[in-house]
């Protein structure tokens, strides 16, 4: 079994990147780089949940997602290209019933929605929905910005979390495609909410707030509609300001990145609780787990990092040297 490491990242003004870089992973968990494939800015990366196919968000201030083909060897081609509809789409999920393909549009403060083939290629757009409002942020929450779009595991609701309105936006994904609104959750003014991940056989869910620094544990009351239960920092540093980014789930721990303190915390998952620091490079922002190491895209290292989960989170870093990274995929090929 092949296993490979797609890495997205910024281009041109935005960042040194030059595209997609593909690294194989070897049985002891170190990285070496195999191909690399131009592409503008492919900040986010989401595999087709049953396909050899992959989606990456160009972000760009026009706006564009790319459809790509995986070979038996892993290497990439492209499908096609559609427009988002907003400026610099910052995420994308794919329905889990493989039909549509969900784009966040973080300047533009939109939720778009793709229709997906049978063979995983871009046939339309098929909604487009228009946030609007503010925040307390004058200088971040000046408009919406929708960071997450995420979908219900039966693909029939989509949760937006919006970081200039403090909110999360949920919608009734039709059959053909469309949206309709559904229910509008508030968070606690200031949070600059980023991502939203469902906690597996449970109605819990967490919230990183990007402005607040915090990990918001909230509650799906109905589908769609979630309350929150408690917030609590997101590290246990004091560095300041810690503009956190990304939220993963791992058996009993849930780990965060947070950008300023430039570390990865673990958390113990029964009560949110911070357990350690994992010093992590420069400007972490995406990271994967794989087998008990994280890797983690940190951007102003021009380096993937990677580190030995262990539970005092003082593992040794090991550096691969990529340009502006922004995203980490594993990938395993039989």
């Amino acid at each position: 079994m092949a296993e490979l490491v797609f890495v997205g990242c910024y281009t041109g003004d935005a960042g040194n990147g030059t595209g997609i870089t593909t690294f194989s992973r070897s049985a002891s968990g170190s990285l070496t780089e195999v191909a690399s494939l131009p592409l503008e800015s492919p900040s986010w990366l989401v595999r087709h949940p049953s396909l050899p196919v992959l989606y990456a968000a160009n972000e760009t201030a026009s706006g564009a997602v790319t459809a790509l083909s995986m070979s038996p060897s892993g290497a990439l081609s492209v499908l096609g290209t559609a427009e988002t509809g907003g400026a610099h789409p910052c995420h994308l999920a794919v329905t889990p019933d493989g039909r549509f393909l969900l784009c966040a549009n973080y300047t533009g403060g939109s939720l778009a929605v793709f229709s997906l083939s049978s063979s995983g290629a871009l046939e339309s757009r098929t909604a487009l929905v228009q946030h609007t409002g503010s925040g307390p942020d004058a200088d971040r929450q000046e408009a919406a910005h929708v960071h997450m779009a995420v979908p219900s595991a039966d693909s029939t609701v989509v949760s937006a979390v919006d970081l200039g309105t403090d909110e999360i936006r949920s919608y009734t994904l039709a059959s053909d495609g469309s949206l309709e609104a559904l229910a509008v959750s508030s968070l606690p003014p200031g949070t600059g909410p980023r991502q939203l991940v469902r906690r597996p056989g449970t109605d819990l869910a967490y919230v990183v707030g990007e402005l607040a620094g915090t990990l918001v544990t909230v509650r799906e009351t109905s589908p769609g509609a979630f309350d929150v239960v408690a917030s609590t920092a997101s590290t246990l540093s004091s560095v300041t300001p810690n503009l956190v980014a990304h939220l993963e789930l791992a058996g009993s721990r849930m780990y965060v990145s947070n950008r300023g303190p430039d570390c990865v915390t673990e958390f113990a998952l029964d009560d949110a609780a911070a357990v350690a620091d994992q010093p992590c490079g420069a400007n972490p922002r995406h990271f994967a787990l794989v087998d008990g190491t994280c890797y983690v895209a940190a951007q102003s290292e021009d380096a993937i990092t990677a580190f030995t989960l262990t539970a005092s989170g003082e593992a040794e870093l090991r550096y691969y040297p990529t340009g502006s990274p922004t995203f980490v995929l594993p990938v395993s090929l039989p």
